[in-house]
């Protein structure tokens, strides 16, 4: 709201009667907010978007206590726990969708093939540490791949990259047709031959709000994840992910393609 009013973090603040100090942690989300300063905020930046301020305060008004990735805090890097907590509070209508050039999306990653993606950290890990970030993989896959709708366009590299070798490769393509069969999964397939593949890089997520100016896009860097809230930025990613789901195979060819795939595996 403050940007696009072109505001600066001084202004907002005047019209607040506070210091920017606080505009700045309230805006990264360290201070909490109640309904009459989103109203105030809203007032102050002259939105008049009643569905995002009424989404908004739909949102601080819910009742929030202990959710299951709280107890992993003290265990994990702060970028871990952002993630799930962002899976979590996507909207339950319009879910998830990724997509993945170098590894397989850590949602549809098996236990094995994500040990082999976090073995690649340097310095190594610990053991403890290794197992502690597998178990957490695993339990975002079981409680939001049971509900919201979830998309995976994946390219032909990731499908290949083998993280643990040809045997955890293999398990982890067939782990990829099971989830094809779930009613809210989509797995779709980029193979080599495609001519263009937007936004090749680091693997992408876009987790959808209540309303879209609510949508978040994360993106995986080796230094944590780094997320993206400002619409003509989520514009231009929405406009990726309609270039993906062009030139993806279908479902049922994406499922073809990976048997493929499995039968030229060795090992």
């Amino acid at each position: 709201m403050r940007m696009l009013a072109g505001m600066t973090p001084r202004d907002m603040a005047d019209a607040l009667d506070t210091d920017t100090t606080k505009i700045s942690q309230i805006e990264l989300g360290r201070f909490g907010v109640s309904p009459d300063r989103i109203r105030s905020w809203a007032d102050a930046a002259k939105c008049t978007n009643g569905q995002l301020i009424d989404a908004l305060v739909s949102m601080v008004q819910e009742r929030r206590g202990r959710r299951w990735f709280d107890e992993y805090r003290e265990q994990l890097p702060s970028g871990f726990i952002d993630i799930a907590e962002l899976e979590y509070y996507a909207d339950p209508r319009r879910g998830l969708t990724t997509w993945g050039t170098t590894y397989i999306p850590g949602l549809v990653q098996t236990s094995g093939y994500a040990g082999g993606v976090f073995a690649r950290v340097r310095p190594a890990l610990p053991r403890h540490d290794l197992e502690v970030r597998t178990a957490f993989r695993v339990m975002r896959q079981r409680l939001v791949l049971d509900g919201k709708p979830y998309t995976a366009y994946i390219h032909e590299a990731a499908l290949r990259m083998q993280f643990g070798g040809p045997i955890v490769l293999r398990e982890q393509l067939a782990s990829l047709l099971d989830d094809s069969e779930r009613p809210n999964v989509c797995i779709r397939a980029v193979p080599f031959d495609i001519a263009t593949f937007p936004g090749a890089g680091e693997n992408h997520t876009l987790a959808a709000g209540a309303i879209p100016e609510l949508d978040t896009v994360q993106i995986d860097l080796t230094r944590g994840p780094q997320f993206i809230h400002h619409e003509p930025d989520l514009r231009a990613y929405r406009t990726m992910i309609a270039e993906i789901e062009e030139s993806a195979l279908s479902p049922e060819r994406s499922r073809d393609f990976i048997h493929k795939l499995m039968k030229e595996l060795k090992g």
